[in-house]
């Protein structure tokens, strides 16, 4: 393949799979707050923290990780800036002691941090702003999750612009991506390229799913399948992802391999593709050509949707899932094709309210329909165009879905966040 879209398709790879630790939009906040004390130069008086809607809907109901329990956006601001470490970025919170905890604890009662809705920004956005001794702080990140776009302290610009050039060129990458040459760059990498970055989401991911089935952590989804329905790899597969994400959701503290900016998607797009390749016995180097497949789907259709929206990020995920198993078992363009297309017809419209226990659930879903999809195809069933957001051409058809998720449905997205909010306000009025 062109060796300008083959290192473009390694360094997607590289900037996308990276660690985090537990939900990635309150580690934003975290990583937002512990950059904005370093700036103020210790804790100030007051911290004000303004979020877009889909980060206040993504974090309201999530617990924080290393917190022991806490749960929202001023509990993982607050963390952030009392103990989080800004070279860490999405491990901002790894280093949280006892003794952060209690001091955040105690903030919060005193009321320390405010959080405040911000309309007409991105759709991933967060401003915190630190306040006293009649000095003001400001850090922007916006976009993506690490991706400070200013700091300023006292009207002073301390940092700006370098990330958008970043993001630019990130977004021109990404540009080249399509299903075709995602198999041929599968077929054709080097494995010393992608061993260190596929290696290593193998193993985070693996662990965070096993602590998952082990322990009863949220609603134990991944658990109850298993109990309920046996160890066939099409129950093994649902059950992996979904234990990882009750574990994630609910405050474990082991890190995972995210892909678009998202650790429930990370997760989603390489454990059934493990448990696949383990049952047919593949190869450990035909595995993680697989998993390649499987990230570049996925980030291909993401780059239609937008990274936070009211689509349900497993349903691409595990949409990438699928073409990879499809994949791992022979098939070929056409094939694959053929699955994604299948899965998208089927599970397209999953809205996403904000990340939480159920989101093991709809992860579960999204594989079942993944792995429906594939025997579909192995049957040689296949949607056809014109049905729905059905098109000749599986671009067509990824491309229909992308729009459908990043316009279509910005009202859903609204909707969902006022539901939330006005939920959060009848709660306050009755304490």
């Amino acid at each position: 393949m062109d060796e300008k879209i083959y290192q473009c398709y390694v360094n997607i790879l590289k900037e996308e799979l990276v660690p985090a630790l537990g939900c990635t939009e309150p580690i934003a906040l975290a990583l937002g707050a512990a950059a904005a004390r370093d700036a103020f130069g210790g804790l100030p008086e007051h911290m004000d923290v303004f979020c877009s809607g889909n980060i206040i809907k993504n974090v309201k109901s999530v617990t924080v990780p290393n917190s022991e329990g806490m749960r929202g956006i001023e509990a993982a601001a607050v963390l952030g800036a009392v103990g989080g470490c800004t070279e860490k970025k999405l491990e901002v919170l790894e280093g949280i002691t006892g003794e952060h905890r209690q001091m955040a604890r105690e903030l919060l009662k005193q009321n320390f941090c405010t959080c405040h809705l911000e309309e007409g920004v991105e759709n991933l956005y967060i401003r915190v702003e630190m306040t006293g001794g009649g000095h003001l702080v400001k850090v922007v990140l916006s976009k993506k999750h690490t991706q400070i776009d200013l700091v300023e302290k006292d009207g002073k610009v301390l940092m700006a612009g370098t990330a958008e050039a970043v993001s630019e060129k990130k977004r021109d990458e990404r540009e080249l991506l399509n299903v075709r040459d995602i198999l041929a760059f599968a077929d054709e990498v080097r494995m010393e390229d992608i061993r260190e970055v596929i290696g290593r989401q193998v193993e985070m991911n693996t662990a965070i799913a096993e602590e998952g089935l082990k322990n009863p952590y949220g609603a134990q989804v991944g658990r109850t399948l298993l109990s309920v329905y046996g160890g066939d790899v099409r129950v093994r597969a649902r059950a992996m992802a979904a234990a990882g994400s009750d574990a994630r959701m609910n405050g474990c503290s082991l890190p995972v391999i995210i892909n678009s900016g998202s650790g429930n998607q990370g997760i989603t797009c390489s454990l059934p593709v493990i448990e696949f390749a383990r049952e047919w016995k593949v190869s450990g180097e035909k595995m993680y050509r697989a998993l390649a497949v499987s990230n570049l789907v996925a980030i291909h259709q993401k780059k239609y949707i937008g990274s936070l929206s009211a689509y349900c990020g497993a349903v691409s995920a595990a949409c990438g899932a699928g073409a990879a198993i499809t994949y791992l078992y022979g098939g070929d363009y056409e094939a694959v094709s053929r699955t994604i297309t299948n899965t998208i017809a089927n599970l397209g419209g999953v809205v996403c309210d904000g990340a939480k226990s159920s989101c093991a659930a709809k992860i579960a879903s999204s594989v079942d329909a993944a792995i429906m999809a594939f025997t579909l195809e192995n049957a040689d069933h296949c949607f056809l165009p014109g049905e729905g957001l059905v098109r000749e051409d599986v671009e067509d058809t990824i491309r229909s879905m992308g729009y459908v998720g990043r316009v279509g449905m910005k009202e859903t997205d609204v909707t969902i966040l006022n539901l939330m909010l006005e939920k959060e306000k009848e709660m306050d009025e009755a304490e």
